[in-house]
């Protein structure tokens, strides 16, 4: 028998990245911070130039 889910009940991406995210811990954490605040960066920098 294998540990992989059967074809038709594969878990959700979603169920996926949590479970990633909590075994990596930290370094999912600054990654997400890291992409929140480059977000923010490009959306204000849009804000301004577009003004």
């Amino acid at each position: 028998m294998s540990d992989s889910p059967s074809p038709d009940r594969q878990p959700s991406y979603v169920k996926l990245a949590m479970r990633n995210m909590v075994q990596k811990g930290r370094t999912s954490f600054k990654h997400f911070a890291l992409t929140t605040v480059g977000l923010l960066a490009v959306f204000i920098g849009l804000a301004y130039l577009t003004r």
